[in-house]
């Protein structure tokens, strides 16, 4: 008897991203259709061999994918076996039109850092209230495949910028609990999202997302201590509920919140 599939999907509060799709099929073969989304998609386990525009690819799991919008393709497994993917659909908002045709001619891309990135993003979109670590690592992946897909007029490496890292620190703490995405942030600086996340990194050793979390932890800390509870400073501090404040607490602090509130003297 054959497995059944196994699906998950959803819509993140990313803007550029229409839908996440992850998937284990065995003997299921998509038909050719197309999509008016770009598919960006990996491989964990297994292989898919599909047919874009009369040619075959495939889809090893050190492979990133990126197969252009109105694009007629198909898909099926290349083993008994199956495969399990992870599918992010994205809107023309990072990728224009013109790129449709280096996509058709290359849709496989062998490049590690992009791999690794694209399996960050997935984990961030997993988890409500994560959407400016999504919204930053969807930048970059925008900005390598664009490099990829235009490998004669690379983008330039923007400068490292002091004022406009400064400018983001100060939006960042100025929103600690309401939060900022990233597309706002840039509109308010004048700046690109990915220069924007490129000068905050270099300039002080940490991604916006990873500083917002920590000061929102650190406030969390002080508001513990105070003796309020988790499920109540969560909500005070920016945290989407009280798992999000665990996940995140737990690894800068190393402990839960619960067990921090808990471990003063008797």
């Amino acid at each position: 008897m054959a497995a059944q599939p196994e699906v998950s999907a959803w819509r993140p509060r990313v803007p550029g991203v229409t839908e996440v799709f992850h998937a284990r099929f065995t003997e299921y073969a998509y038909p050719m259709h197309v999509h008016e989304a770009w598919t960006l998609l990996i491989v964990d386990d297994g292989a898919v061999r599909y047919d874009l525009d009369r040619h075959e690819h495939g889809t090893p799991h050190d492979t990133v994918s990126l197969l252009p919008p109105h694009v007629p393709h198909n898909g099926s497994p290349v083993t008994a076996h199956g495969f399990r993917k992870r599918v992010v659909y994205l809107d023309g908002t990072h990728l224009g039109e013109d790129l449709i045709g280096s996509a058709v001619d290359g849709p496989d891309l062998r490049d590690p850092v992009l791999r690794l990135r694209v399996g960050q993003l997935h984990t961030a979109l997993g988890h409500p209230g994560d959407e400016l670590e999504a919204e930053s690592r969807l930048t970059l992946i925008a900005e390598r495949l664009r490099t990829h897909l235009r490998p004669s007029n690379p983008a330039a490496t923007p400068r490292n910028s002091p004022t406009l890292a400064r400018t983001l620190r100060e939006l960042l703490d100025g929103h600690l609990t309401q939060g900022i995405g990233l597309d706002e942030a840039a509109r308010l600086v004048h700046a690109h999202p990915a220069h924007l996340v490129r000068a905050f990194s270099g300039a002080y050793g940490i991604a916006p997302h990873q500083y917002l979390m920590s000061r929102r932890v650190d406030r969390a800390r002080r508001l513990l201590l105070d003796g309020r509870p988790p499920g109540e400073v969560a909500s005070a501090t920016g945290f989407y509920d009280q798992s999000h404040l665990n996940r995140h607490f737990k690894k800068l602090v190393g402990v839960t919140p619960g067990r921090y509130a808990r471990s003063g003297p008797a």
